[in-house]
């Protein structure tokens, strides 16, 4: 999938808090950590599979009721935390929806075969040299 997603802002849910991040004194006074919220199973620009895809790849990052929530308090504004915290979002959901390549099987070069056999072949003498011959 290489389109970017676009997350409505009418479906994120945003809740803000005291940070323990950056800000001085103002870390005790104004909420700037944020944590943002999408309800997957009532989001409207995902269809159907790629909800079961999210349900699978996600699942540990999930909460009980189907909500993916991302925290942010990496900035001293509220507004930063914000933007940071969709960014990231839209990032998780991407990745998660990111099919990945097919594995093509190869075989090793004559060369490289070559070079392998010759390498044993060396390991092999040097070690039957180092035998105790034993006459009778």
């Amino acid at each position: 999938m290489n389109k970017k997603i676009q997350i409505s802002q009418s479906e994120l849910i945003v809740k803000a808090s005291r940070s323990s991040g950056p800000g001085g004194q103002n870390v005790n006074k104004l909420n700037t950590k944020v944590a943002v919220a999408l309800d997957i199973e009532n989001c409207s620009f995902l269809n159907d599979e790629q909800k079961q895809i999210i349900f699978k790849k996600l699942a540990a990052r999930l909460t009980k009721d189907g909500r993916l929530i991302v925290e942010s308090q990496k900035f001293r504004t509220q507004k930063a935390n914000r933007d940071y915290a969709v960014e990231k979002l839209t990032i998780l959901l991407e990745n998660a929806l990111k099919k990945p390549k097919t594995r093509r099987p190869t075989k090793p070069t004559f060369t490289a075969v070559e070079k392998r056999l010759k390498h044993k072949k060396s390991r092999s003498l040097l070690k039957q040299q180092r035998k105790k011959i034993i006459e009778y």
